[in-house]
C-alpha cells in the first residue's frame, strides 16, 4: 500500500472511544490500522470476546478496564471517561489519530505530536440529539433517575467536550452533516472523508431475492427500528431484523408474527440476509450510515429517511426511496412506492463503490501526508 510505506517510520498511536462491539466506527479503526500497521492501539475499555478483528493486536486500555459494568454499560461512565483519556501517556508519538464520537478526541499530546481526529459525530447526547436522549435515555428502569441528573451533568460535560474538540490539530468529518455539526458546535472547520465499506465482500453476494424487508442495526432508540416494525405490521409485510441491543424486548412487543429477529448475527448470516432481501429499511437520522451502503453493495435498494447521512449515499429513485418524515405513515408510503419502482442492480451496486475501503485509504492517506510534511 502506497501510503503505509511512506508512514512506516512514524511512531503512531490510534485512539478510539471504546472497543466493546463491532460497528461502523470499529471498522473505521480497522481500516486506519491498515495504513498504520505499526500503530499502538488505545481505548477506554476493550472486550476481546466481541471484537475478533483486533485479535492478536495489543490493545492499551485505561483504568476503567477492570471497573464493574464498564464493558457492558459504557454509557454509565461518560463523566469519568474524560479523566481516563486525559490520563493516557501518548508522549513520544509522531502522530496520534483519534477516532471519536465521544471522548477520544480529548487526549493530551505533546506540541511535537500531530493529532488528527476522525469525528464520527459530535457527542449526540450533548448536542444534536440531547432532547431525544432526555426523553428516552435507554437505561430502562433507571430512566427516571437519568432524566433527573442528565441536565446538570450534560451542561458540565458540554464545556469539556468543546474544549476537547479544540485539542486536535486537524478534524476529519465522516459526512457533510457531521461537518456541519462540527462547525456549529465546535466552531471548527473539517475535512470530509466518508468512512469505508467492505465493497469487495458485499459485492460478491449473489442475489436470491425473497419476499422480506431487512433491517441490520444496533437495537437503540435513535435507529427508529420501531417505524419499520409498525409499518410492516400495518402493510402485512414480512420483516427481518438482525442485530442486538437494549431495545430488543420492546421491539418484540411491537412486532406481529410477520417479523423475525436474528440476534447477534454472524457475517455469513448477514450475507444470506442481504442476498434475499427485497429492500433494506433505514429510518434513522444517522451521521453517515454504513449499513445502507453495505446493502447497496449487495445489490439491495434502500428505503431510508431522506435526511442526514443516508441522503448523501442513497439516490432517491435510483438506488432507493426516501421517506421525508420519521413517521409510520411516511415510511409506509415509501414502501408502497418502492414496490411500484424498478431498480437496476448494477446501478445500485455502482453507487456503493464510491465508498470503498480503497477510496477511504487513499483519501485519508493523502490528507495525513499533507499534514505531516
Amino acid at each position: 500500500m502506497e501510503y503505509s510505506k511512506k508512514f512506516q517510520n512514524l511512531k503512531v498511536a490510534v485512539v478510539h472511544d471504546w472497543l466493546v462491539g463491532l460497528g461502523g466506527a470499529e471498522r473505521v479503526v480497522d481500516s486506519i490500522l491498515k495504513l498504520f500497521p505499526q500503530a499502538d492501539l488505545y481505548t477506554s475499555v476493550y472486550d476481546d470476546s466481541n471484537l475478533k478483528i483486533f485479535k492478536g493486536r495489543k490493545v492499551n486500555t485505561t483504568f476503567l478496564q477492570d471497573w464493574p459494568l464498564a464493558k457492558k454499560k459504557h454509557q454509565l461512565f461518560a463523566a469519568i471517561r474524560p479523566l481516563a483519556f486525559e490520563g493516557l501517556d501518548l508522549s513520544g508519538y509522531d502522530l496520534v489519530i483519534s477516532s471519536s464520537s465521544a471522548e477520544a478526541k480529548g487526549v493530551i499530546t505533546s506540541t511535537e505530536t500531530k493529532h488528527i481526529s476522525y469525528i464520527h459525530t459530535p457527542v449526540r447526547y450533548y448536542w444534536s440529539a440531547y432532547e431525544e436522549y432526555l426523553q428516552n435515555p435507554g437505561f430502562g428502569l433507571l430512566n427516571p433517575f437519568v432524566r433527573l441528573v442528565m441536565p446538570s451533568m450534560v451542561s458540565k460535560l458540554k464545556s469539556w467536550d468543546y474544549a476537547a474538540a479544540q485539542r486536535p490539530d486537524e478534524l476529519i468529518a465522516n459526512s457533510e452533516v457531521v461537518a456541519g455539526r462540527i462547525s456549529k458546535y465546535y466552531n471548527r472547520k473539517s475535512k470530509i472523508i466518508n468512512p469505508p465499506v467492505d465493497y469487495e465482500r458485499f459485492s460478491k453476494i449473489k442475489r436470491n431475492e425473497k419476499d422480506y424487508y431487512l433491517v441490520v442495526s444496533r437495537f437503540v432508540p435513535y435507529k427508529r427500528i420501531d417505524l419499520a416494525i409498525k409499518a410492516c405490521n400495518e402493510l402485512g409485510k414480512k420483516l427481518v431484523i438482525a442485530g442486538k441491543g437494549p431495545e430488543l424486548s420492546s421491539y418484540k412487543k411491537l412486532a406481529d408474527e410477520n417479523t423475525e429477529f436474528v440476534i447477534k448475527p454472524t457475517d455469513s448470516q448477514i450475507d444470506r440476509l442481504y442476498s434475499g432481501a427485497k429492500a433494506f429499511i433505514f429510518s434513522a437520522e444517522e451521521d453517515f450510515g454504513i449499513t445502507p451502503v453495505e446493502a447497496m453493495a449487495s445489490g439491495v435498494p434502500v428505503i431510508c429517511f431522506g435526511k442526514a447521512g443516508a441522503s448523501e449515499t442513497v439516490v432517491d429513485g435510483k438506488t432507493g426511496v426516501y421517506h421525508d418524515k420519521q413517521t409510520v405513515e411516511s415510511l409506509s408510503q415509501a414502501i408502497t412506492k418502492f414496490e411500484l419502482t424498478q431498480f437496476s442492480q448494477e446501478e445500485v451496486k455502482n453507487r456503493a463503490k464510491h465508498f470503498s475501503e480503497e477510496r477511504f485509504l487513499n483519501e485519508l492517506g493523502g490528507f495525513i501526508s499533507e499534514k505531516i510534511k
